[in-house]
């Protein structure tokens, strides 16, 4: 008698949409859930250990390179496998969620690569995390077009060759997806993203001449890359292509995933593309991470906090020497700029000020950078363009003049900056107009001229949280207190509601935006990531 058939996911709580049978396959969900059923306790006492890590640093206040990888760091002899073809230049890579109209737009604006998001930049419900495998694949099968309903625009692809890379970047660990279901288990978020992008388009993308590539999130440790090592090597053994197909970029956007950077592309060596610097996520996980550890670990305005701030500029200099000693790419941070209609001088301010971003990543030795809209992508080819030229990358810029001290890292105190009341308000406000759109099902959104995501939502409470249980002092003479967070969110609220109109304030979901930024704010019980308690009430 043969043992029973493995049982897969089942499709729980979720609208049936269009076209979703093509992308949750019998087939695909059973990849799926072998993945789950594989990785998934793993992932769990992963988790357990952040916890862990997180109460010694509470502890101690303090963090230090890992005593017990030494032997790896000082091994000069391994490299990562060389960048395929279509990785090895990256001078530009444009940012955005996979809906139809992005995923158009993206492929089309000129950057080399495109970070297809379903992770900050999209707010994780049924339609977004299904329609967007489906618009990826349509995409790479060149059957896919749009248009606006709005103005009528349609929107098409260009040639093939004139099209970026497609780096896909799935949820972070922490996140499940609770509409697909194994035993009653919701599977991570994780395994969901990878695993329908994989099973559906591995060897698509090899007919194509590329490959499944790969941005990997919130990664807090070596242990966490190995782990989606393990992942790689399982899925492309079970989809019968290549070991090293799969390709990497993790993003070091954790204050402890920056004292393990050679560590991580250790674990992913066969598979690994590069390393990425953040900023928000980056900030917001200092702020979690030594939000015990009293004044000197407090963050001032984070419009004040640049990455030429000394304890940025070693993590992002650590970061160009490790990546290029190990033959790895170095991709810089974000430019998030969204360009005005309506206003030309603000352009030129901004645009100035994204050049002499780009110019610093580019003269510090980065490969490539973000940009988050296609009007800043010839802005930032021409400051990468103007130091590579004809190179694809700078990899033979070793930066052995860097040396980097684990103080440094969390050298906060080097800041002259302080607190704000205007940067308490600014949190406020930019807080509830992002999670206002978060739970309508926007994870990227235009505010106040610059394209956020969820990390700008998670940096925002942060820094609430922080001032107040510092007992931070303003510039103005007032107290960061939890009465006066309230105070400004309900003027906040009051100003929104004048400038949407009565109509729109009522349609939208403004009061439970402010209600949940409050709790994440406030709460003396911090939660460790805001789309949690939100996931739960986005629908």
């Amino acid at each position: 008698m043969s043992a029973p058939a493995p049982s897969t996911l089942a499709i729980v709580d979720a609208e049936p949409l269009p076209r979703q049978d093509e992308v949750l396959t019998d087939a695909a969900l059973a990849f799926v859930a072998e993945l789950h059923r594989q990785f998934t306790p793993r992932r769990n006492e992963l988790l357990a250990r952040r916890t862990e890590r997180r109460a010694e640093i509470a502890r101690t206040s303090t963090l230090d390179f890992l005593p017990e990888t030494a032997a790896v760091r000082a091994d000069d002899s391994w490299k990562v496998a060389p960048a395929p073809a279509a990785l090895n230049d990256r001078r530009v890579e444009i940012t955005g969620p996979t809906d139809r109209k992005m995923t158009i737009n993206a492929l089309n604006s000129g950057a080399r690569i495109w970070l297809a998001d379903f992770e900050d930049a999209s707010a994780p419900t049924w339609e977004n995390v299904i329609l967007g495998q489906l618009n990826l694949t349509d995409a790479y099968e060149r059957r896919i077009d749009f248009t606006d309903p709005g103005t009528g625009k349609s929107y098409a692809l260009k040639p093939a060759d004139e099209l970026a890379t497609v780096v896909t970047r799935p949820r972070g660990w922490h996140l499940d997806e609770r509409h697909l279901q194994l035993d009653g288990t919701p599977a991570p978020g994780a395994l969901v993203d990878f695993g329908l992008y994989f099973f559906h388009n591995a060897q698509r993308l090899i007919d194509l001449g590329k490959g499944p590539y790969f941005y990997l999130p919130k990664t807090e440790s070596h242990l966490e890359a190995r782990l989606w090592n393990d992942i790689f090597v399982f899925a492309q053994d079970y989809a019968g292509i290549p070991r090293g197909t799969v390709r990497a970029t993790v993003l070091i956007e954790t204050i402890t995933a920056a004292y393990e950077m050679e560590e991580i592309l250790y674990e992913l060596r066969d598979h690994a593309s590069g390393l990425n610097a953040g900023r928000w996520d980056y900030l917001f996980s200092i702020v979690k991470n030594f939000r015990d550890g009293g004044a000197k670990f407090v963050l001032p305005d984070r419009n004040a906090v640049t990455m030429t701030a000394p304890f940025m500029r070693a993590y992002t200099e650590l970061l160009v020497r490790t990546c290029h000693k190990r033959g790895a790419h170095a991709i810089g941070g974000m430019a998030a700029f969204i360009p005005s209609r309506r206003d030309a001088e603000v352009n030129k301010v901004a645009f100035e000020k994204v050049k002499a971003d780009k110019d610093r990543e580019a003269h510090d030795g980065f490969d490539g950078s973000w940009v988050a809209h296609p009007d800043l992508v010839p802005i930032a080819l021409a400051s990468f363009d103007a130091v590579l030229g004809e190179k694809p990358n700078q990899k033979d810029r070793l930066r052995e003049d860097v040396s980097v001290a684990a103080g440094d890292l969390i050298a906060i105190d080097t800041l002259d900056a302080k607190p704000t009341y205007e940067g308490l308000r600014n949190a406020v406000a930019v807080g509830i107009r992002y999670i206002e759109a978060w739970l309508r099902g926007l994870g990227a959104v235009a505010i106040f001229n610059l394209m956020e995501d969820a990390a700008t939502a998670e940096i925002s409470r942060s820094q609430i949280w922080q001032w107040i249980n510092a007992d931070v002092v303003f510039d103005n003479g007032e107290h960061a207190t939890a009465d006066l967070a309230r105070e400004v969110a309900a003027e906040e609220l009051a100003a929104i509601r004048e400038e949407v109109g009565e109509e729109t304030f009522t349609a939208g979901k403004w009061q439970q935006a402010h209600d949940l930024l409050l709790q994440v704010s406030l709460d003396q019980d911090y939660a460790d990531f805001l789309t949690l308690p939100a996931y739960e009430q986005l629908r």
